[in-house]
């Protein structure tokens, strides 16, 4: 188990600067969730709050690190974190950028977490669509628990979860290496994996290599592409996320190599693809 690796903030959840902001938070994974949830507003989600978005608001998305995202929501708003915005003025962004700042919150309280992609199966019915949470280490379960840091009770109400969003049951958040395992032993359909019209083993095996950058501390956004993953509707190399896939559904099992595939196939370089802006970026 390498739960040091996992409890000080790091590269893209560091806040650097802005780390002052995160001392005298309310304690624990479901409080922290809620302030996350008072600083935040899901692009895709905004209008059933209503809330209508302004262009310079929808590339907040955009934003890579946490330092980056704290400094604008202050510069907006100078009160405490603990305070909730207003649903209208909050700091946009998409699931990643929920669990990114939980993972770093609870990072700064000295609770192992890390942030974990997969596809979620409560938002549509029959369909398991792209989706980022936190996992965090219980102490007194001696596990690691799946935790949604986005759904407020708004979004509980509009999506009618039926579990604790603080406890998510496996079977409704599943990590991209489980789901490409349920696929390739048949008991799922690629096809049922996706987002809007993105479906099947090509965005699974994106998912899966930006699962394992997110297990080593480099939470990209959900729509940075890299290395081995393969372009819409490609084929992907079925040999090497067999492989992958095995590594990330259990990455303590798995420590070393998991990192050495990391560092030898999969590191995130000096730039990526935006594949919403259809551009290179820096990284």
């Amino acid at each position: 188990m390498n739960l040091d690796f996992y409890r000080t903030p790091i590269a893209l959840s560091d806040p650097g600067s802005q780390a002052a902001l995160l001392d005298d938070l309310p304690h624990g994974p479901e409080r922290l969730a809620g302030v996350v949830q008072g600083l935040l507003m899901h692009q895709h989600v905004a209008p059933s709050y209503p809330v209508t978005l302004g262009d310079a608001q929808i590339e907040q998305s955009h934003v890579r690190p946490l330092e980056e995202m704290l400094k604008q929501i202050v510069a907006h708003d100078a009160r405490p974190l603990a305070q909730a915005r207003p649903a209208d003025e909050r700091q946009v962004g998409v699931c990643r950028h929920f669990s990114l700042m939980h993972v770093a919150m609870l990072r700064r309280q000295g609770i192992p977490a890390r942030a974990r992609c997969g596809f979620a199966a409560y938002f549509t019915k029959g369909k398991h669509l792209d989706h980022w949470v936190t996992e965090y280490w219980n102490e007194a379960r001696s596990a690691w628990i799946l935790s949604d840091a986005q759904l407020d009770p708004h979004q509980q109400a509009l999506f009618k979860v039926p579990f604790d969003p603080v406890d998510v049951p496996r079977d409704q958040f599943r990590v991209a290496g489980d789901c490409w395992r349920l696929c390739r032993t048949g008991k799922a359909e690629p096809m049922d994996f996706g987002v809007l019209d993105l479906f099947g083993w090509w965005m699974i095996a994106g998912n899966v290599v930006r699962d394992i950058a997110a297990l080593n501390n480099l939470e990209m956004l959900p729509w940075d592409c890299w290395g081995p993953m393969p372009r819409p509707g490609e084929d992907p190399d079925f040999a090497l996320f067999d492989r992958l896939a095995v590594l990330s559904q259990d990455p303590d099992s798995h420590w070393d190599e998991l990192r050495d595939a990391y560092a030898t196939t999969l590191a995130v370089p000096p730039q990526v693809v935006n594949a919403v802006r259809n551009r290179i970026e820096p990284t």
